[in-house]
């Protein structure tokens, strides 16, 4: 299904406009640095500018040492807990760790044996969409972009809430429940939705299990078997756990500070989120990670070859490859220098599933570019931090060893993420009823009005 309409093209007219938009709203780059503007909220080292409090999850990257702050390994806690001993908690418990770790980041303490069974029963109370919601809003309007159907889902959501507005407590929680349950749901069947009617494949409609994890139903409803192995199961639990939450400061979570401090609704505070996160410098970064590796893997005739790896890396960065914006996707964080926590976590059992898919190939090629990368950085860019390897180096690859679609790889990182934005969406409403509202400096000189006879 193509939608075309004339208010949608790029005409010449469109162009000249567009180039008097961008000729008008310039900024001489010497005024940031003479007003000090912290670019990005962040000064040239990577320090976040200070906008709030938060008792949900903590990001380490420096430590003072002899009255000087100097780079350490990335620490990751999650309501004061490390990250490292979470997953190692539940993993050596023979658990999936998701719906645990959701109940930690919500109410700030790990849940007991009873706690936990009826937090999960919860969440599968809340499994179910609306009478006819699949086939009047996911199916209506099939797109290949499964975060704008998310955020569309999200807010047509609010039209079956007769309390939607309501920014109690209780209330917004119970929103935020609902949400998380359905989130998987909202996105494979938009996914079904689109793989039918646009691309003309079959249409599957599974109805999550009562009895499986957050994990396991999505990929029991992606699958036109529902099959799946228990090393799938639990590399997918093992993402969405990574993925929930990355302290306050990230870009979806920031935006949901800001937009719930206006004391909006839930719905339009989440899907504020959904499109911070779908930007490509932020959730939508693991795909271009697999289409990079895939370009390089056209250039690179031997994996193990460091040369050749080397070489692709500087043509990268020189913009002579891929996408020509000089970048080398998955590598260097806003924050971490030395490592990030969540990479170091996953990149053993990443290599576990590369071996039972039969890509232990490729899974050489990552470790060769997470090797390589931040020497060849090192000799090509003048750099103020240390890059490694973050998140999305390795989340994109598993996504693809588990067969998920790439319309899906964003998504699932908001199945994940959603219950980090309703922590902090609760947060906000509990601690303070101030709008957020930063300060832009105005840098135009004023002038007069001009009648129109005379322009």
């Amino acid at each position: 299904m193509t939608v075309e309409h004339d208010i949608l093209s790029v005409t010449p007219r469109v162009e000249a406009l567009a180039a008097l938009c961008r000729a008008n709203s310039r900024i001489d780059e010497q005024l940031y640095r003479d007003y000090d503007v912290k670019r990005g909220l962040r000064d040239i080292e990577g320090r976040g500018v200070l906008a709030g409090l938060t008792n949900i999850s903590d990001i380490i990257s420096q430590k003072e040492i002899n009255g000087e702050r100097v780079p350490c390994e990335g620490e990751l806690y999650y309501r004061g807990i490390n990250i490292h001993d979470l997953v190692d908690g539940f993993m050596r418990e023979g658990r999936k760790g998701y719906e645990e770790v959701a109940y930690l980041l919500l109410f700030g303490e790990l849940p007991n044996a009873k706690q936990l069974i009826d937090f999960k029963s919860l969440l599968a109370q809340g499994r179910t969409l609306p009478t006819n919601f699949t086939r009047d809003v996911i199916m209506k309007a099939p797109t290949h972009d499964m975060m704008n159907s998310l955020s569309r889902s999200v807010l047509t959501l609010a039209s079956y809430d007769n309390t939607a507005d309501d920014i109690s407590l209780p209330n917004v929680l119970r929103q935020c429940l609902m949400l998380i349950s359905v989130f998987p749901m909202l996105a494979v069947y938009s996914y079904h939705a689109y793989n039918h009617y646009t691309c003309g494949g079959s249409m599957y409609i599974h109805y999550p299990s009562d009895s499986l994890s957050t994990a396991s139903n999505f990929l029991r409803m992606l699958r036109p078997d529902m099959q799946y192995t228990p090393l799938e199961a639990s590399v997918l639990d093992l993402a969405l756990v990574l993925h929930m939450e990355h302290g306050g400061g990230n870009n979806s979570s920031f935006t949901t500070h800001v937009v719930t401090s206006s004391g909006t609704d839930t719905y339009s505070a989440i899907s504020a989120a959904l499109g911070s996160l779908k930007g490509p410098k932020h959730g939508g970064a693991n795909y271009k990670v697999v289409q990079m590796f895939d370009d390089m893997k056209r250039s690179v005739t031997d994996n193990r070859d460091d040369e050749q790896v080397a070489v692709y890396l500087r043509r990268l960065l020189r913009r002579e490859a891929f996408d020509g914006k000089g970048l080398i996707y998955g590598m260097g964080h806003a924050v971490y220098s030395i490592s990030d926590p969540r990479a170091q976590v996953f990149r053993s059992f990443v290599g576990k599933l590369a071996h039972e898919k039969g890509r232990d190939e490729e899974f050489a090629l990552y470790e060769a570019v997470e090797r390589l990368a931040p020497r060849v950085i090192a000799e090509e860019r003048k750099i103020y931090k240390g890059v490694s390897a973050n998140v999305d180096f390795y989340s994109g690859l598993v996504y693809s060893m588990l067969g998920l679609p790439p319309e899906l790889y964003t998504p699932m990182f908001a199945t994940a993420r959603i219950v980090g934005w309703s922590a902090h969406r609760l947060e906000e409403l509990i601690n303070t009823d101030k709008i957020i509202r930063p300060a832009y400096r105005c840098v135009l000189p004023a002038s007069a009005y001009t009648p129109l006879d005379a322009r």
